[in-house]
């Protein structure tokens, strides 16, 4: 069976500030104010970054207040995380498989 790797994933978290928001939120919920901080990118830059994120399902949302706070949905990245698992998986058994029949 043939593997499907999620593309569309793969290219959201390709941007480097998408993926550096990725990684903040694995440690913790934080709010566009300490994104702001963190990453130093404009406020407006960061908000489109976000809902890109929050549209490909990686991160969600939580009001509190005047603010929004972002949490990572650490089920879509353990998704990609198994998807390229069992490629490198397939990858291993094949190269395998090619040494025993070309000896």
């Amino acid at each position: 069976m043939m593997t499907s790797v999620d593309t569309d994933l793969i290219r959201v978290l390709a941007d480097p500030l998408r993926l550096r928001i990725v990684t903040l939120l694995a440690h913790e919920t934080l709010c566009t104010t300490h994104l702001v901080e963190e990453t130093g990118a404009r406020q407006t830059n960061l908000s489109n970054h976000l809902k890109v994120l929050r549209e490909a399902g990686v991160v969600e949302t939580e009001p509190c207040g005047r603010f929004t706070y972002y949490r990572l949905r650490p089920e879509a990245i353990e998704t990609l995380a198994g998807s390229l698992g069992e490629l490198a998986a397939t990858a291993r058994t094949t190269v395998d498989s090619n040494r025993k029949r070309a000896c």
